[in-house]
């Protein structure tokens, strides 16, 4: 079985495009494993991830597409628990969503998209907002 680890913050519009993309990736759903983890940066309140509305929707989606799915969480630097996630839970391939930025904007404030590319070797999978109609 193929495992996915997806990444989600608080976009709908990431997710969807996330899920889009997985759906499509295999013509047998059940040969799949996805696993929607949220990091949280800092939760002092004690939030879950089934309190994030997007990690939600993806596990609906992925769930209404015949794929095994689980919610997870954890908490830090969240370009560091990806990979630490992946690598922990031995995950086939990474999926993030992007988000456009200008090259400066890149320089000045990095992202987490960027460096879970540049730090991993598994593979990884960005998927840009499913534009709305």
């Amino acid at each position: 079985m193929y495992h996915i680890l997806v990444s989600v913050d608080d976009a709908i519009d990431h997710v969807d495009a996330q899920v889009d993309a997985i759906r499509n990736l295999s013509a047998v759903p059940d040969s799949l494993r996805v696993t929607v983890l949220h990091v949280f940066t800092e939760n002092t309140a004690g939030a879950s991830v089934q309190q994030i509305e997007a990690a939600r929707h993806a596990e609906a989606r992925l769930r209404e597409a015949g794929i095994d799915v689980t919610l997870d969480e954890t908490s830090g630097k969240p370009s560091e628990q990806i990979r630490a996630y992946a690598e922990e839970h031995d995950v086939d391939q990474i999926c993030v969503g992007g988000r456009k930025r200008s090259p400066t904007g890149k320089v000045l404030f990095g992202s987490v998209t960027q460096e879970v590319i540049l730090d991993t070797t598994r593979p990884v999978l960005v998927c840009g907002a499913k534009k709305q109609a």
